[in-house]
């Protein structure tokens, strides 16, 4: 099996990893507009060779897709205008916006649009890292539009990095994702920028800073180049989620304000019911 990886940085990087440790892949073609992203790439062995986009979708049998979310838009329909039996896939985490640009298109059966839900605040084929997906959830969505041996070819993908398969159509992908992921990056963005514009004296945020407050902040150090592009492809979604997560912060501080401690920890204690979710 060869692969080919359009986009080499955590996500891509990373599959390009466990795909090849799996045996799944023989052979990793990255594709990248940054030579010295490819040039990293090479040096971790994180592939076997560089190529022109057109060459590495020609050579390829499976093609992953692993740029910012707005670029995909632009990439995908040029792909799939040139493969041929190849099975074609993407992580990104919006997908309303970019099966809206292929659902016409007349080789849309040979991409399967996927999302693993998986990664860290870093970027850049430097923060690849193995073992990233194993045990996570990957989403596949809209699997009905994709040719049956090309879902099952991603699949098979999936089980090599141990990664659970959830399925759902593109609108609930981007309604749950707002949920779950983007929220948290905005909320962790937010967080970061309160403190910098309270506290002037950076060496007191860094000598006074707790596990805690590293663990809140860690997505504020995310890309803006990832990020953005997700905002504005999910933007009805995450003004909803966005809103609501503000009336909560008002519920808490209205409770402050009315020093009624016995609310505020009820709403505490009401949170801590989320373990039973996550600790599943």
């Amino acid at each position: 099996m060869v692969v080919t990886v359009v986009g080499i940085g955590l996500i891509g990087g990373s599959m390009a990893i466990t795909l090849k440790e799996s045996g799944f892949a023989k052979h990793i073609i990255g594709v990248d507009r940054s030579q010295e992203n490819l040039d990293k790439a090479i040096r971790r062995r994180l592939i076997d060779e560089d190529l022109e986009l057109n060459e590495g979708i020609d050579k390829a049998d499976v093609i992953i897709l692993a740029t910012p979310v707005d670029t995909m838009k632009t990439l995908l329909p040029a792909i799939l205008d040139r493969v041929n039996q190849q099975v074609v896939i993407d992580v990104g985490s919006t997908k309303v916006d970019l099966l809206e640009t292929v659902k016409s298109h007349p080789k849309r059966g040979r991409y399967v649009s996927t999302h693993p839900m998986a990664g860290t605040e870093y970027s850049g084929p430097e923060a690849a890292i193995p073992n990233l997906f194993d045990g996570r959830c990957t989403v596949l969505c809209d699997v009905e539009d994709s040719d049956e041996d090309a879902v099952s070819k991603v699949k098979a993908l999936c089980a090599a990095m141990n990664m659970r398969i959830v399925y759902l159509d593109a609108k609930s992908h981007d309604v749950h994702t707002a949920y779950v992921s983007h929220i948290s990056h905005i909320s962790s963005f937010a967080l970061a920028l309160t403190v910098l514009e309270k506290e002037q004296d950076e060496k007191r945020i860094f000598e006074l800073a707790s596990g805690g407050f590293s663990s809140t902040v860690r997505l504020a150090k995310s890309s803006p180049a990832m990020w953005v592009p997700i905002f504005e492809q999910n933007r009805d979604n995450v003004l909803d989620v966005l809103d609501e997560h503000i009336n909560t912060l008002a519920r808490f501080r209205s409770l402050l304000i009315k020093k009624d401690y016995e609310s505020f920890e009820a709403m505490i204690r009401k949170a801590n019911t989320i373990r039973k979710i996550i600790d599943k």
